[in-house]
């Protein structure tokens, strides 16, 4: 039985910062803890595991993909986190909404049955984009109603952020537990905790039927990728999936993507000098990192809105790299 599991809800806009937070909590992981992670992601493709992919094996992900978790609470989100529990058995679940979706609504359901009893949720961290703030950048109206119930307010990227542009800032924000900081550095020990009593025990392992797994998507011809692609209220996405064995041509894949007016991409490559990761919002020019992630190759975009398909499908298929036969 599993019963009051400590639960934090990482939220935040697209591009704040939630995953590198989370990724810097994962290595103050105590080695006798097993931690879950469940991802949100409005897109189908599933970056951010990706992304958090290390050689931790006291780390299990999970993910929920194509659309917020507010929108998605039937069968997909319920499957999701009863899959991941069952599997984790977690002493801590973290949980990362998608930047588009609405935080408030997801704690409420977090909070709610059938998660009574089995989830102890915790106060949410709200994770900001302060550089942006600071340039006179708004939150989106979901992010706002999130902010009177956030127990810490992270405001990140704040480097670039002088003194008088943090008090500015933070006079225009409830009065709410903040630290100013960068790549998302905040200590295990900073996350909010509620006092709140402990509920009945929960029964997580009657939950969901373990039938409903759902089925992979397969490659037919490892030369071609799968590819995705969707309407939502707050924006358009596609995605894509290449075999491992394809490799990308870094190069061609940042000029093809220059040329693009997209809202946020995300990626992890086959590269010819290794696996690498990116990760941007528009007007932004992707840096790249190493990448424990081997499985695929995953490319991902958001616009505002929609887009050619077959055009941006031959922009991507042209920064393969050939293969010698």
């Amino acid at each position: 039985m599993l019963h009051n599991i400590p639960t934090h809800l990482i939220a935040g806009p697209l591009g704040a910062g939630k995953t590198s937070l989370i990724r810097h909590l994962l290595g103050q992981r105590p080695a006798n803890e097993r931690w879950a992670v469940l991802i949100n992601e409005f897109g189908q493709i599933g970056l951010d595991a990706a992304l958090l992919t290390s050689d931790d094996d006291g780390v299990s992900m999970g993910e929920v993909a194509g659309g917020c978790l507010c929108c998605v609470n039937g069968a997909p989100f319920q499957v999701g986190l009863g899959r991941l529990l069952r599997k984790a058995r977690p002493d801590r679940v973290f949980i990362e909404p998608s930047g588009l979706g609405h935080p408030a609504q997801v704690l409420a359901q977090l909070r709610s049955p059938p998660w009574t009893g089995v989830l102890a949720v915790q106060p949410a961290v709200l994770v900001l984009d302060a550089q942006a703030m600071a340039m006179g950048a708004g939150l989106p109206e979901a992010q706002k109603q999130a902010l009177a119930d956030a127990g810490l307010l992270v405001m990140n990227k704040a480097c670039a952020v002088d003194e008088a542009s943090r008090l500015w800032i933070t006079s225009t924000l409830p009065k709410v537990p903040l630290c100013w900081v960068d790549h998302g550095r905040i200590s295990l020990s900073q996350l909010p905790i509620s006092n709140g009593a402990a509920t009945e025990k929960g029964a997580v392992d009657n939950l969901i039927p373990v039938g409903t797994a759902s089925i992979p998507a397969l490659w037919t011809d490892s030369r071609q990728p799968l590819c995705s692609y969707q309407q939502g209220a707050e924006g358009w996405s596609i995605g894509w999936r290449f075999h491992p064995q394809q490799v990308l041509d870094i190069g061609q894949l940042q000029t093809f993507l220059e040329g693009q007016e997209w809202r946020r991409a995300k990626m992890v490559i086959h590269s010819g000098q290794g696996w690498r990761s990116a990760n941007a919002l528009g007007g932004q020019r992707l840096v790249w990192e190493e990448s424990a992630w081997r499985r695929d190759s995953r490319i991902e975009l958001i616009f505002d809105e929609p887009q050619d398909h077959a055009v941006l499908e031959r922009g991507m298929l042209a920064c393969r790299t050939p293969v010698d036969h």
